[in-house]
């Protein structure tokens, strides 16, 4: 079966290509001589969904949440190129039928193949995203809405790949993670079919894209209070990097971009083609805002007991407990073009614009009225400081940098449009700058 096996898989480049496997199927290494039984694990960091208020609409569970810890796991299971072989189809479905044995299938034609198989490697731990609940996803994600919420019902067609892109994790200090597009299967294989985006690289090697691609961001200046959003590209099967295709499912691929890798870095977006993911570092979450941060600036917002400033009733955010349900009688509300704070009332309704238009009563401006809810995913905020500004047209609460700097990020939509959307719940940003500072009134006495 085999007709050619190639040397340069065993190269220096080809090694750096270390593509993880599944947990149940790869040759799992010896306990690590520096595990401590009772000690916990080692975290390389966090996957944030974005469009999901710190859980998901049905609650988090199991491996289907909005957020997920990599940690370093009891055993490695990464595996890294081995041999490649040239064989003709019809001994393509014998030489993938050994479920011990990983391996990326390129079909070049209907009687060329390209297989490369991989072996076990000691050094790395993998971790698996797609929207497939077979055991070899770790991390299973679906489509998001604009507006929150997942897609569902059997009329929702996902854009998302079953097995999406995997993690690579190096088990040693500085635990470098690196993204690369498309998963291994329930029979440890990766299939670029004839119609995929796939080719051999100068240096021998084989290459390719997914279907709809998977998509990095990395921030320039990391992921804090002087952040601002980096330039989107394109991961390969084997991690280069790429520029983006003139569309999501082109066949033709952009351009090499040699001095950018496929590490990720505090603050990268991953999109999947329907979902959004952000990756935190641990040193980057201990800057964020903790839970206890963000309940104590809820209260202090109370304490300050901003009023309505025409019915002057006192205003309070609700606890994170009651969820976003309906709006209670204190829930503070916002005209989202002037940014005041009121609370709920039934005039200046603008019936020709739609329900929600209305016409502030202090500055008679016509906009968007909406209810105020805080943000309660920590880690997508920048950093602690007080909830000053809401996004336009949802409402969603947290601080002047938070706010300022999704508001300028562009979020991949469909196959070629970009969005800037509200991180906490995922509906598209509006108005001129896509979030309002807040005047709230206070108290009169």
């Amino acid at each position: 079966m085999v007709l050619e096996g190639n040397p340069e898989v065993g190269s220096p480049r080809a090694s750096d290509l270390r593509h993880p496997g599944n947990q149940g199927t790869c040759v799992l290494s010896p306990p690590s001589e520096d595990a401590q039984p009772g000690v916990e694990p080692i975290k390389y960091g966090e996957l944030i969904v974005l469009g999901y208020n710190g859980c998901l609409a049905s609650g988090d569970k199991g491996r289907r949440r909005s957020r997920l810890a990599l940690s370093r796991r009891p055993h490695a299971n990464g595996v890294k190129p081995d041999v490649m072989h040239h064989i003709s189809t019809p001994l393509v479905s014998k030489a993938l039928s050994n479920r011990g044995q990983h391996s990326i299938s390129y079909t070049l034609s209907r009687s060329h193949s390209v297989i490369v198989e991989y072996t076990h490697d000691s050094d790395t731990d993998m971790f698996q995203i797609g929207r497939s609940t077979e055991n070899m996803i770790d991390f299973v994600v679906t489509d998001t809405s604009p507006g929150g919420g997942a897609a569902e019902g059997p009329s929702a067609q996902s854009t998302i790949s079953r097995y999406a892109c995997r993690i690579l994790c190096d088990r040693r200090p500085p635990y470098t993670a690196r993204i690369y597009a498309a998963g291994f299967d329930a029979s440890s294989n990766i299939f670029l079919g004839e119609r995929a985006a796939k080719w051999r690289t100068p240096d021998g090697l084989m290459d390719g894209l997914t279907t709809n691609g998977v998509l990095v961001m990395h921030p320039a200046g990391g992921f804090s209070e002087d952040s601002a959003p980096g330039v989107w590209r394109e991961i390969s099967v084997c991690g280069n990097v790429y520029t983006l295709r003139d569309s999501r499912s082109a066949q033709q691929r952009g351009k090499l971009v040699e001095n950018e890798s496929n590490v990720l870095q505090d603050g990268s977006l991953i999109d999947l083609c329907g979902a959004t993911l952000l990756w935190r570092t641990p040193a980057g979450l201990l800057r964020a805002p903790t839970l206890k941060q963000l309940e104590a600036q809820r209260q202090e917002a109370n304490a300050a007991r901003p009023q309505c400033p025409v019915g002057l009733s006192t205003l309070a955010f609700p606890s994170p407990a009651r969820g976003r349900t309906a709006p209670d009688k204190q829930q503070p509300w916002v005209y989202v073009r002037c940014g005041h704070v009121h609370g709920y009332h039934g005039w200046g309704c603008r019936r020709e614009r739609g329900p929600q238009e209305r016409e502030c009563p202090l500055c008679r401006l016509v906009g968007p009225y909406v209810p105020l809810w805080l943000g309660q995913e920590a880690g997508l905020c920048l950093d602690p400081g007080p909830p000053s500004h809401a996004f336009a047209p949802c409402g969603h609460v947290c601080s002047e940098k938070t706010a300022r700097y999704w508001a300028q990020t562009p979020l991949p939509h469909g196959t070629h449009a970009f969005h800037a959307a509200c991180p906490f719940c995922g509906a598209w940003l509006t108005g001129e700058h896509g979030c309002v500072r807040l005047i709230f009134q206070g108290p009169l006495d």
